[in-house]
């Protein structure tokens, strides 16, 4: 059945939520949150009496509907999936009609949906912290409900927490108030009156300070690392004002960053009103800013416009990379523009092969079914969904008229949730004049099939050149020719370029030792701070099979978890045969420091048994 959501258990036909209301206490020695969350549910068909939720690892204690108490039973857990809760209520529905149904809950210490740190763990050492991360289908495991991007609802919410810490939420803040129940606590208010699907409901709990950024936006971070965030993230409501000029207005009130801790496994989040962003994009430049221009561009694809099942993930990503880099083509040039779009060429090629060219986790609309959505996860639907956009922008009449097309789409299907079909009949009725060009795409090919897309789109080579050429000279250098290198090499390089270049270099045959040996004595790449750069830079030393790197490598991939790094290290060093036992070794050294999905997917690369996420 079209839209049919694979990975969840929940029964959307039969009822959609509407709006969730949740209070819970905070608990950093259990490691749990407990209370209670309050659905308003609509029925979707006539003589509704039966409803099911997805859940993960919860504990539930009570269920009421409209406040009389209702029969449930939590079935059997089902893989990533969870457990379907299964609620009978003492009425019946008819279609339209609507019931709150409210469930006492408490999380599990192994939710994969939150990770705890001990104050040890945090940049203060002082205080503990807890961050959420829900897509993408990780609520389940943090509230009972329709964990389903199918599903959009709005939400209250009330935190309890230490009075000493702070909580954020994907939401506008509401205040807060002394907690009547105990005295040492503080509980935090929020309201999300836009509609979002549930991967988006975000919390966060820590030591956690803010310095503003623009009329709208602040940054919360720990003390330590605020004012380095706030110098970074600069540019924060010049991407705002562009991303509007671009995709129309910004629904959302507030645009707030927060800087979590390293083990983080994501560049960033897009959470309504606080997006997410990893520690490993503080490179003291701003270079690695782009991800915040992407963060900002989910406002509206993602969030405004959202993908009904995982399976077409590539709605929220290709649009989202697409807008990303206009945002990045006003601030810094359409060559700009064109050399971030050709480095994305290299990330689809990288991940190709890394998944294998027949592997149907390629397609653009992958099958799901059976499927968890995290092992599935990698760069594909956002480049090479990216690349079909690029490519229509490029056959349709350039920037100007697809913009335009791209700012109709998100008119009409915002606060909705939608599948490729309904984008593409959108894209053929916007464009009923070119129909004829429309139907020379191969539709079939893009959607479908796995592998690199049917067709390379045209790039404006002029920044890529010079990292192309210098590439070139490294691949085809011989022993006598590695005198002929130096710093001058990089000395008109952005690091975008320098990136590019190492990009290249590991798209080709592993180099000798001696040559990465000379690389670094010529361009002293160890000493590089830009994440980007380092995690390339020690790939290159690694399937060179080069000692020395090992254990730059392993402290990379174990001092922060941002997958996009940690996944690739972990699996150049298990393939290197002298690091092999160390990577294992030190996986499980720090697996308890990991975030539960980064840990699931390194054991699962490892070939290490027994772990679920």
């Amino acid at each position: 059945m079209a839209g049919l959501d694979p990975t969840s258990l929940s029964s959307p036909d039969d009822c959609r939520t509407h709006h969730l209301y949740l209070r819970c206490r905070v608990d950093f020695e259990r490691r749990s949150l407990r209370g209670t969350v309050a659905l308003t549910v609509r029925a979707e068909r006539d003589l509704l009496r039966c409803l099911v939720l997805d859940t993960k690892d919860l504990t539930i204690h009570n269920v009421t509907a409209d406040r009389q108490e209702a029969k449930f039973t939590l079935g059997e857990r089902q893989s990533y999936k969870g457990s379907p809760l299964e609620i009978t209520l003492p009425f019946e529905l008819r279609k339209g009609q609507d019931a709150i149904i409210e469930i006492s809950f408490e999380t599990s210490p192994r939710s994969s949906a939150l990770q705890w740190f001990s104050p040890e763990q945090t940049s203060g050492k002082r205080h503990p912290f807890l961050f959420s991360q829900c897509q993408a289908n990780h609520c389940r495991s943090l509230l009972p409900c329709q964990d389903t991007p199918s599903v959009k609802l709005t939400y209250y919410a009330e935190i309890s927490v230490p009075s000493e810490l702070v909580a954020l939420m994907s939401a506008n803040r509401d205040g807060d108030l002394p907690d009547p129940e105990d005295c040492t606590r503080k509980i935090y208010r929020f309201y999300q009156n836009v509609p979002i699907p549930s991967y988006l409901i975000a919390l966060v709990v820590g030591a956690l300070v803010s310095r503003e950024l623009g009329p709208r936006s602040l940054v919360w971070a720990e003390e330590e690392l605020v004012e380095k965030s706030a110098y970074e993230f600069a540019q924060t409501e010049a991407m705002l004002k562009i991303a509007e000029d671009l995709a129309g207005p910004y629904v959302w009130g507030q645009y707030d960053l927060l800087v979590l801790p390293p083990s983080f496994p994501y560049g960033g989040m897009e959470n309504p009103c606080l997006t997410f962003v990893t520690p490993t994009l503080l490179a003291g430049d701003r270079s690695l800013s782009s991800v915040i221009a992407h963060e900002i561009s989910h406002s509206w694809t993602g969030n405004l416009v959202t993908n009904k099942t995982w399976e077409h993930f590539w709605l929220n990503e290709g649009h989202t990379v697409y807008l990303e880099r206009r945002i990045g083509g006003r601030l810094f040039g359409e060559q700009f523009r064109h050399f971030q779009a050709l480095g994305g060429w290299r990330e689809l090629q990288n991940s190709i092969n890394t998944f294998g060219s027949t592997n149907p986790l390629t397609h653009l609309i992958p099958s799901l079914k059976d499927v968890d959505p995290d092992v599935a996860y990698s760069s594909v639907p956002y480049e090479k969904g990216f690349a079909l956009l690029f490519y229509l922008e490029q056959l349709l009449g350039g920037p100007d008229v697809f913009i335009e097309f791209l700012k109709a789409y998100i008119q009409q299907f915002a606060y909705k949730s939608i599948v490729t079909e309904d984008w593409k009949n959108f894209l053929y009725s916007y464009f009923t004049y070119k129909t004829d060009i429309l139907d020379t795409v191969d539709w079939n090919a893009w959607f479908n099939t796995p592998g690199m897309p049917p067709v390379k789109p045209t790039y404006d080579m002029t920044l890529a050149n010079a990292c192309i050429d210098l590439s070139q000279r490294w691949i085809k250098a011989t022993e006598n020719d590695l005198g002929s290198f130096n710093s001058a090499d990089l000395k008109d390089f952005s690091s975008h370029q320098v990136i590019e270049f190492l990009a290249l270099l590991l798209l080709a045959d592993p180099l000798p030792v001696s040559h990465v040996r000379k690389m670094r004595e010529a361009y002293n790449f160890n000493a590089f701070n830009n994440s980007e750069i380092r995690f390339r830079w020690l790939r290159l030393c690694l399937q060179a099979e080069w000692e020395d790197a090992i254990p730059l490598a392993l402290q990379m991939a174990t001092k922060q978890g941002r997958l996009k790094f940690t996944r690739p290290l972990f699996k150049d060093l298990y393939k290197f045969e002298k690091s092999r036992d160390q990577a294992v070794a030190a996986f499980h050294q720090h697996q308890a420091s990991m975030h539960p999905v980064t840990a699931m997917l390194v054991a699962k690369d490892l070939g290490i048994g027994g772990q679920t996420a």
